[in-house]
């Protein structure tokens, strides 16, 4: 049995090349808690066959339309941070996948929302570099995901 990893990634690790899944997943990080899309970019796979699914976006498949929910969140005026940890990585041939947690916060003025989600990512290797093919998060309190639903969404 693989062990959890506690020692949570949120990018502020040293940076390699996307050549290992654990700076595949740094990489990730790092471009999403500096809201940088264009490094968001290298770090998924750019094709139709790519598919990601979170409590506010719901199932987004292809790269048009997961770029989309980033874009959104950059360029919103709230602030997003999340670190990964209680993580296992699982390693194939040229397939990873990461099973574990996100924790963080989403803040939008006064509005504060700590977040607790469960997330799995999964990357094939292109080339010498790992490529994100998906993601799945969930926020497995109810209270909670209403409560950020709400925030977000403005329901």
């Amino acid at each position: 049995m693989i062990e959890p990893i506690q020692k949570p990634i949120a990018g502020h690790e040293v940076q390699g090349d996307l050549s290992t899944p654990f700076e595949a997943l740094v990489h990730f990080y790092h471009a999403f808690n500096t809201g940088n899309l264009k490094e968001i970019y290298k770090n998924w796979e750019q094709s139709d066959d790519i598919s990601m699914d979170n409590p506010l976006g719901g199932i987004k498949r292809g790269w048009v339309e997961i770029s989309g929910v980033y874009k959104k969140i950059f360029d919103g005026s709230a602030e997003v941070y999340v670190e990964y940890y209680d993580y296992s990585i699982h390693e194939y041939s040229d397939v990873f996948y990461a099973v574990g947690r996100e924790r963080g916060f989403f803040q939008q003025g006064d509005t504060r929302v700590n977040l607790e989600i469960r997330t799995s990512r999964i990357f094939r290797k292109v080339g010498t570099n790992w490529k994100q093919i998906h993601h799945h998060g969930s926020i497995e309190d109810a209270e909670l995901l209403a409560i950020y639903q709400a925030a977000v969404l403005g329901e």
